[in-house]
């Protein structure tokens, strides 16, 4: 059953959220989390931009409400005297594998190119293609209401980034609709690009022609 009403996840949430995703698929053995295990996830330093230091008490916090939003909450079949604590984006979402995997990483460690999504994710899910990357985010663009975004893409830089949309809208910049081209600048980049090479290439023609003309000359 999807939440009702907009998500909208505070930094700690999103990284409780994060790490009990990550902890099901690569540590089952010792999944549900205790609290103390899940301060443990959502502070350690490999995998996680930016890294965290938060306690018992803000993890509780952000359980309560990842709680009041039916993302997670306490094991329904765990058993003995320690609390333990699940995510239940399953119920809320009905992920595919995919997807849960690409949702993980872009909560753990923020916006990232889809070839960055591919290499993190592989401990989740295997992703044979970028064109594979490619479809799962354009699942979660699709989504009502979206669940991840497009940045613009960063001067300098050959690749554009996504986003998810679970703490609200990324960086404050609107997200591009689903079907349309990931930004209006790399059609920019390219036609100026085109226009480049187009002049390069009526120059060179015109050095050709002067040197056929010097050579006529020569032995004309």
């Amino acid at each position: 059953m999807i939440p009702a009403g907009p998500i909208v996840l505070t930094s700690a949430q999103a990284r409780v959220l994060g790490a009990l995703i990550e902890k099901e698929v690569t540590t089952p053995g010792y999944y549900p989390l205790s609290l103390n295990a899940l301060v443990n996830a959502c502070n350690q330093r490999s995998n996680r931009e930016p890294v965290m230091n938060l306690d018992e008490d803000d993890v509780r916090q952000a359980l309560h409400g990842l709680e009041d939003k039916q993302l997670a909450g306490r094991a329904r079949s765990a058993d003995g005297r320690v609390t333990k604590y699940e995510h239940r984006l399953g119920e809320a979402f009905n992920f595919s594998r995919a997807e849960s995997a690409l949702v993980c990483v872009l909560l753990l460690r923020g916006p990232q190119t889809p070839g960055e999504l591919r290499g993190r994710s592989e401990r989740l899910h295997r992703f044979d293609e970028i064109s594979d990357v490619l479809a799962g985010l354009q699942k979660l663009m699709e989504r009502e209401p979206p669940l991840a975004a497009i940045l613009p893409r960063q001067p300098g830089t050959k690749e554009s980034r996504y986003a998810h949309l679970l703490c609200g809208p990324a960086d404050g910049i609107a997200f591009a609709p689903a079907g349309e081209p990931a930004d209006a600048s790399g059609a920019a980049d390219r036609d100026e690009r085109i226009a480049h090479l187009e002049q390069e290439v009526a120059g060179l023609r015109a050095e050709v022609a002067a040197l056929r003309e010097k050579i006529d000359n020569l032995f004309g």
